[in-house]
């Protein structure tokens, strides 16, 4: 039995804003759109293809208000190739939230507060 990473959702107020951050900060695009019929959700999936896991952004109609991220503990981790020419565009962006110098990794910020662990390819 094999499992394989396949994608994580998350919940987004703007929809287009999201998908324009993930768009600029690492790339992505999307790849498939699942519309519910009555327009009470969208589900957009992002990614690369460098990469088989994707991030489902859902977005839901009636929601008005940012989503409890907790003591947002959880997040999504990339790695990236170019790690100091993506710390110098997420600079750029300012939508860097945390460094860890030490382990050589920081986390950027997307529109809904979610973090995002950037990684160098090692």
């Amino acid at each position: 039995m094999q499992f394989n990473m396949y994608h994580v959702s998350i919940a987004v107020l703007d929809l287009e804003k999201s998908i324009n951050f993930y768009k600029e900060a690492l790339g992505f695009s999307e790849i498939r759109r699942i519309e519910g019929e009555d327009g009470s959700f969208i589900l957009s999936f992002m990614g690369s293809e460098f990469s088989q896991g994707q991030i489902e952004l859902t977005w839901y109609q009636d929601r008005k208000e940012p989503f409890n991220l907790g003591e947002n503990e959880s997040h999504i981790g990339i790695r990236v190739d170019d790690f100091d020419a993506a710390y110098e565009k997420h600079k750029e962006m300012g939508c860097i939230c945390f460094e860890n110098a030490s382990l050589g990794i920081y986390f950027i910020a997307d529109p809904d507060g979610y973090w995002v662990e950037i990684v160098p390819t090692r």
